[in-house]
This record gives structure tokens, C-alpha cells and sequence, in this order.
């Protein structure tokens, strides 16, 4: 799917009038993005499942904490690997290219053979996805603040402090809003 807007690879991040519980605070690597709809992973989510229960030959090779991550409400029996593509790295031939920095690798492949070439592994128990136009309609609303990605936030040891970092990154007005209260009517 061609994306011609640039969010490929980008961040959406949750804007605090976004209450469904669902997507609450959310930080989404937007792994693909065109005419037919969208496709990402909920990057602060982690689950209270080790990835040894589900994919123990892997287990070794996660980025910390080695936990499941909840990656959206869509497909929650499959389980996408997401990896970092250091600069300059060869890359694997169990790893799909998907947006800059950033792939998908083959789950069903020797960790041993991937883990040379990749910065870093997160696993994710479904995904997050939207239909022909329902991104779109979402930014028009407003929903979600749309910035870069670094291979930090895929990979990061505290998912849980996620989207205020990356708010507090932004600068001026983002900057602002990683200080509302949890629950934004407070604000």
C-alpha cells in the first residue's frame, strides 16, 4: 500500500481528548498508511506475558522488558516482531523493510540469524488498524498528534512513560500537553 501522506513509519500519539479506553494514551508506530487503510502497533502497551511463554526461542533476543506487547485490538492470536534497522546494517532476508528504521521480522525464523542485523526486537500481540479513509477522518478530528519516530521509542525499557516523552520531546505546545492529568477534564 503506496503512502503518499509521509505518516509511514511516523508516530501517532494519542491527543487527550481521546478517551476511548482503547486507545487512552496511546503511541503508535505507523507501519503502513494508503488508500485501503492503515496498519500499526501500540508501542506502550506491554502485557503481563513473558515472550518466553508464547515464543521462548526468542525470549533472549527481546529488547527489555522482555514482555508481549499489546499492539492493538485487531488480530490479538497473531503475533507481529518488530525490529529496528540499525544505519548502514545488511539487512536479514527474514526481515521485511516496512518504514525507514523500521521492520517486521519472520517470528518463525532462527533468532540466531536475525538478531546480527536489527538494533532491537519488540513482539506484539495484534495490531492496530484503520479502514479505507478512517485515519483520516481521526486526524481531521483531531484525535492524534502525528510526529517522528526514533528506534528509542519502538524499543524503549519504560513503555509505560512513553507518550509523555515523546509530547515532552516535541517542544512548545506538545511539550504542554505531556503535563495534563490523566483525565484531561482536570486540565
Amino acid at each position: 500500500m503506496p503512502d503518499d501522506t509521509g505518516l509511514r513509519g511516523r508516530l501517532l500519539v494519542a491527543t487527550p481528548s481521546l478517551r476511548e479506553p482503547t486507545f487512552h494514551r496511546t503511541v503508535i508506530l505507523l507501519l503502513d498508511h494508503g488508500e485501503g487503510g492503515a496498519v500499526g502497533v501500540v508501542l506502550n502497551r506491554p502485557s503481563t506475558v513473558d515472550v518466553s511463554v508464547v515464543l521462548p526461542e526468542w525470549h533472549a533476543h527481546v529488547s527489555d522488558p522482555p514482555l508481549l506487547f499489546h499492539g492493538g485490538p485487531v488480530g490479538l492470536d497473531t503475533a507481529m516482531g518488530v525490529v529496528t534497522i540499525p544505519h548502514g546494517a545488511d539487512l536479514s532476508p527474514e526481515v521485511d523493510r516496512m518504514a525507514g528504521r523500521f521492520g517486521l521480522v519472520d517470528l518463525d525464523a532462527a533468532p540466531e540469524s536475525v538478531a546480527p542485523h536489527v538494533g532491537g526486537v519488540r513482539v506484539f500481540a495484534g495490531y492496530a488498524g484503520w479502514g479505507e479513509g478512517q485515519l483520516e477522518d481521526e486526524l481531521a478530528e483531531r484525535s492524534w498528534f502525528v510526529v517522528d519516530a526514533l528506534a528509542d521509542d519502538v524499543l524503549t525499557a519504560d513503555p509505560t512513560r512513553l507518550w509523555r516523552r515523546v509530547l515532552r520531546r516535541q517542544g512548545g505546545d506538545l511539550a504542554i500537553v505531556s503535563t495534563f492529568a490523566e483525565d484531561a477534564s482536570l486540565n
